[in-house]
């Protein structure tokens, strides 16, 4: 459980994670959010690789990210696709897929 809230710790502090995300892990920490709330939330916010290119590729995406930035994001994306990654490899997206990881581990 200590890895768990190492990393927890960590993804509340990354830039990418969500406003949402931060809130219940902050609120997990503190022994105000039960394990199946925190999973779920970061179940939800974990960013499937082909919604990262949907949104990158979409006119919202390019005005949220700017275009140089979205194509890059684009490129990338694509590029773990093609490795076969299923997530996208931002730090917060790689934090929760630690942690669901490790929340797996405890329940064999």
């Amino acid at each position: 459980m200590n890895e768990i809230k190492e990393k927890t710790r960590e993804l509340i502090h990354a830039k990418t994670c969500s406003k949402e995300l931060k809130e219940v892990a902050t609120r997990w920490l503190e022994g105000l959010e039960t394990d199946e709330t925190f999973k779920k939330e970061l179940k939800l916010d974990i960013m499937p690789i082909e919604n990262l290119i949907a949104f990158a590729s979409s006119e919202e995406g390019k005005n949220y990210f700017g275009d140089e930035v979205a194509e890059n994001i684009v490129i990338h994306a694509k590029e773990i696709e093609a490795n076969g990654g299923k997530y996208c490899d931002c730090e917060a997206c790689k934090l929760v897929l630690e942690i669901l990881n490790l929340f797996g581990k405890e329940n064999r």
